[in-house]
């Protein structure tokens, strides 16, 4: 059969064509049965209009059962009974009690939050207004999940049951498929929008991260974002506390370097961790100590948090190029690595503080290092050392210490041990393994 043939077949004219012909065909006809199969099968391959397909449906019952008369209720891709698509196969001879079948759908208030259980109480009342007719009822059934009801109204009272009738299983299943095929698309639609909304959102997020590492007076910086989904929850950057001078000088002046976690991942992490940035850029400009930067944070987004049930790990510090001293405060995140050159050691910078948004009155201390030339610190997030491999052993934190201080022996640039590190990290979780939570790094070092 070509193209042409096919789309004849496929339009609702040629079964049109049948009906008012009674003499081309007889309803035993098996070789236009398979015409009228193939047809059906055609559209439901090239579907694209699922209320062209139920009244093809309603024009082949009105062929093969046209003493019948056949109600379709098909439900939408949520599951509620899609009115404006309801459909009733009956000849001219039956056009009065399709009338009343008419009124009584537009008399009967189905809820909007409609269950499937709920039909019976439907049938009920269908039963009780057409006691006239022997009514038999059918699920449209695809994959176990119900697709919408059929009803068939019969004047004969001791009349055979026609659910067991060949052709008629044919078409229900056909019709199954295609309000399935319908559900999908839609579904998938939807998705689409959903990851075209995701991926904008991806690429905001993106810009706010700090699209380089500044340049500060005497420090060579790295940083990297892994998110573990498009849209990711951790957050680092770097911020001049002096704003109002011009950027020869900023090499100079006092930096804020901070790293942080928002628990869980994906669009709530996300969103929160664009709030977090906002309101401490905003409290960075007060040029207040770490311990006091983190604790008016904790007040302004505790309320925010609290709704949220979400809560922010955070690492705050300044970095005073001229002095080389590290002030910082920490908000129960992991303790940055620091190799100390001098005495070829690895410590941890850590102080005393609560995550944020968990208490109100939470407070926080202040520690204070003066760094030396070749020295070295590592700010991370969780997702780094609790990435596991197929075997479950996390790649943890003794692991992240031991890889550090063999790179940290080595003559390599800030960027090269970053890269390291995530190549290390890769080999560990192994090949087409993702990360299970997002991975940040940020590396400098005293030149």
């Amino acid at each position: 059969m070509n193209i042409n043939q096919k789309e004849k077949l496929f339009s609702n004219k040629f079964i049109q064509k049948i009906l008012d012909n009674e003499s081309l065909v007889s309803a035993k006809n098996k070789n236009k049965f398979a015409e009228i199969a193939s047809s059906l099968a055609y559209y439901l391959k090239t579907f694209s209009n699922i209320n062209k397909l139920l009244d093809y449906v309603c024009l082949i019952f009105k062929y093969f059962f046209d003493e019948k008369i056949i109600l379709i209720i098909p439900l939408n891709y949520e599951g509620e009974i899609w009115h404006e698509n309801i459909k009733i196969s009956a000849n001219t001879e039956c056009s009065k009690i399709q009338e009343e079948i008419n009124n009584f759908f537009n008399q009967y208030n189905f809820p909007k939050n409609f269950k499937i259980s709920e039909i019976l109480i439907f049938e009920d009342a269908l039963k009780n207004n057409f006691k006239q007719y022997k009514i038999e009822t059918e699920k449209i059934l695809s994959r176990g999940k119900c697709r919408g009801f059929i009803y068939i109204f019969s004047k004969d009272l001791s009349s055979e049951p026609i659910l067991k009738d060949y052709n008629f299983n044919f078409v229900q299943n056909c019709l199954a498929v295609g309000l399935e095929n319908y559900s999908l698309i839609k579904t998938n639609k939807k998705h689409e929008k959903v990851d075209r909304e995701i991926s904008t959102g991806a690429e905001i997020q993106s810009q706010l991260l700090p699209d380089y590492c500044p340049t500060i007076y005497g420090l060579d910086i790295a940083a990297h974002c892994r998110p573990a989904l498009q849209l990711g929850g951790d957050y680092y950057d770097f911020m001049c506390l002096k704003t109002n001078i011009i950027e020869k000088r900023k090499e100079k002046a006092r930096w804020a370097l901070v790293i942080g976690d928002v628990m869980g991942k994906g669009i709530p992490a996300g969103l929160l961790m664009t709030m977090l940035r906002g309101m401490l850029r905003a409290e960075i400009l007060t040029g207040l100590p770490p311990d006091r930067i983190l604790h008016d944070l904790n007040q302004l987004a505790i309320n925010d948090l609290d709704q949220s049930h979400r809560l922010i790990t955070l690492f705050y510090s300044d970095y005073d190029p001229r002095t080389r001293r590290l002030r910082f405060a920490n908000a129960a995140h992991n303790p940055p690595l620091l190799w100390k050159s001098s005495d070829q050691k690895m410590i941890k910078l850590d102080a005393e503080g609560f995550v944020l948004g968990l208490q109100r009155e939470a407070q926080y201390q202040c520690g204070e290092i003066k760094l030396n030339e070749k020295d070295l610190v590592l700010y991370y997030t969780d997702g780094v050392i609790d990435t596991a491999n197929s075997l479950g052993e996390r790649f943890d934190e003794e692991r992240l210490i031991r890889t550090l201080t063999k790179l940290c022996k080595k003559s390599l640039s800030s960027q090269e041990i970053l890269n390291k590190l995530f190549r290390k990290l890769d080999d560990f979780t192994g090949q087409n393994r993702h990360l299970e939570d997002d991975a940040s790094m940020v590396v400098f070092q005293l030149k």
